[in-house]
């Protein structure tokens, strides 16, 4: 799921997971994108995603951008908190691939460019937990598997 504020560069970090995702085997009939309007959402549409029980790991990306107000303490933190938060609630790996950058010209190196891709290590980081959790015959919501 991405974040529109910054589109942009959410969508840098989009292609970064949809790679990852392919590099990792996982089928792009597999995998659905969500936009929602910025990083602070994506906490709520990650649980409601969740709630679906047809996810085996969530991918959260986007990017807040320090401005000249405390703005972006309260977003890049609540998106953040929110964010684990569905993932230790519902038990469904929910990664954090949002760029907290203090300038623009950060952010695009956090998005492809010589810093990596955050949308591509969330992807992978989501890919790798929904592996563990299934090796643990868990599904999510904390239920064991039948059998």
């Amino acid at each position: 799921m991405a974040a529109r504020f910054n589109e942009n560069i959410g969508k840098r970090l989009l292609e970064g997971a949809l790679q990852a995702f392919a590099s990792a085997g996982v089928g792009a009939d597999s995998v659905d994108v969500h936009w929602v309007p910025g990083a602070f959402e994506l906490p709520q549409a990650a649980a409601h995603l969740a709630a679906t029980h047809r996810y085996a790991g969530i991918v959260c990306v986007g990017c807040v951008i320090r401005g000249q107000t405390p703005h972006f303490d309260f977003v890049a933190g609540e998106a953040a908190r929110g964010i684990q938060e569905v993932a230790l609630r519902t038990r469904v790996p929910v990664t954090f691939g949002v760029i907290t950058a203090l300038t623009e010209e950060q952010a695009w190196e956090r998005a492809g460019g010589e810093v990596g891709n955050r949308g591509e290590e969330a992807a992978h980081a989501a890919v790798d937990m929904a592996d563990f959790v299934h090796s643990l015959g868990v599904r999510a919501h904390g239920k064991k598997k039948k059998g």
